[in-house]
């Protein structure tokens, strides 16, 4: 089990020192002077990632861990963790009420849009945050909970230094566009774990699709949470420069991943990702219990996005990031994919005959969701290194949790390490797989 934060003391404490910064009285802490938010690379590829195990807190797999990016909406959760550290701690209750003032109004959307001087429900706010990505309540309960949203914005800073969040400065309660605010892959899975280990009786927001308010339907923006069996949360977020993000979990077989994907180039390219590295992350984690050492780079076929963010028609919990615009490096696209038949005869169109296999060794050159993208990875493969696979033949394995490897089949030891060598030098993924 994991150990409760004293957070009634730690917050004491914390507004203490916020409160005594707000007046000019201390300077920033040396962690909170050192977060490197100015010396982000725009030359750099936005896309970074991470998986953990949610019980151990193991990294299972990261690419760009510990870059700086603009978390955007998934900023959220550290407003909804500080929500929740109020609700058990007595000084905030679910049916206390959260007040709009002429600040929070004055948020861009995507918001709730209640005039000054109304007022919502925490759980109502809670919703909202969690569902709609609504910036004006997050601004509200920043105000309620902290005084103002920069007092709270500060205690949000320290908060996530006491979690472990070394590369992480908040700036406001809401995500929306701010150059100074920022975090990465790793600081937002670590906050993620600390919400659902600290807070369990209330992480079931993050689950909800949608709720009902003043007569109106109100649907979220977290299509995992339908189209993935045991993909319960958290936090979506969107602006120009940070691209698509998205903090996730699932549950599979008992066992809890969490993955972190921020700089994706649209809302579909993100959710495959992650799904991909859960689907993945569960494989390995079976396959491991067996006795098998394997990794998700070993097993994972990612294309990363390239190219100009594919916006939406309507924006994802963000307002637009103006003045700040992101670049991603311009790495020439693949050839595109050709289904090819290893026996099929080209030039007459009739079946030729089968190779002779020349050994009992193979290599996996990926794991995916679908049958079908497995046999594309096979033909992509086949076209790019078909000096090492020529003889060998293609093939798709089903796994468990509904994956499919793909693998080609019949070579020799030499000929199989020959092929990884190859292929893992061209930054694609290959293991080499021993006869059984």
């Amino acid at each position: 089990m994991f150990a409760k934060l004293t957070s009634v003391r730690s917050a004491l404490a914390a507004l203490g020192i916020v409160g005594a910064m707000v007046c000019g009285l201390i300077v920033p802490s040396q962690a909170s002077a050192q977060i490197p938010y100015l010396q982000m690379n725009a030359a750099e590829p936005k896309y970074a990632a991470i998986v953990i195990d949610a019980n151990s807190g193991e990294m299972l797999y990261d690419k760009r861990a510990d870059s700086p990016r603009y978390p955007a909406s998934v900023t959220k959760i550290m407003t909804l963790y500080l929500t929740f550290e109020a609700l058990s701690e007595g000084r905030l209750k679910l049916t206390d009420r959260v007040p709009i003032t002429s600040h929070a109004a004055a948020q861009a959307p995507t918001k709730l849009g209640l005039p000054v001087g109304d007022s919502v429900s925490v759980d109502e706010a809670i919703r909202a945050m969690t569902v709609k990505s609504a910036n004006d309540i997050a601004v509200a309960m920043a105000e309620k909970l902290g005084g103002s949203e920069s007092r709270f914005a500060a205690l949000m800073t320290l908060r996530g230094q006491e979690l472990g969040m070394r590369n992480s400065r908040f700036v406001n309660a809401s995500g929306l566009p701010d150059s100074r605010q920022i975090s990465t892959a790793r600081d937002l899975a670590i906050l993620s774990r600390a919400t659902m280990r600290d807070f369990p009786q209330y992480y079931s927001y993050f689950s909800i699709k949608g709720f009902e308010f003043r007569g109106r339907y109100i649907a979220g923006h977290n299509r995992l949470l339908t189209n993935m069996p045991g993909f319960d949360g958290l936090k979506t977020g969107y602006t120009n420069a940070s691209g698509y993000n998205l903090a996730g979990s699932a549950v599979r077989d008992g066992r809890r991943l969490i993955a972190v994907v921020l700089g994706g180039s649209s809302t579909a390219w993100r959710d495959n990702n992650m799904e991909d590295l859960l689907t993945t992350g569960f494989d390995v984690l079976k396959r491991r219990s067996h006795g098998e050492r394997t990794t998700i780079a070993a097993n994972l076929y990612e294309d990363e996005p390239t190219g100009p963010i594919m916006r939406p028609s309507t924006e994802e919990g963000d307002g637009d990031q103006a003045g700040l615009k992101i670049v991603l490096t311009d790495n020439p696209k693949p050839p595109p994919l050709i289904k090819v038949s290893p026996t099929m005869n080209a030039a007459k169109g009739k079946p030729a005959p089968a190779k002779k296999a020349k050994g009992e060794w193979g290599v996996q050159v990926g794991a995916f969701k679908s049958k079908s993208l497995a046999n594309e990875q096979i033909a992509l493969v086949r076209s790019r290194f078909a000096k090492f696979v020529a003889d060998a033949e293609g093939a798709v394995e089903g796994a468990a949790g509904g994956t499919f490897r793909a693998q080609f089949q019949g070579l020799t030891a030499d000929a199989a390490r020959g092929a990884c060598r190859a292929i893992t030098a061209k930054r694609q993924p290959c293991m080499v797989l021993s006869p059984s």
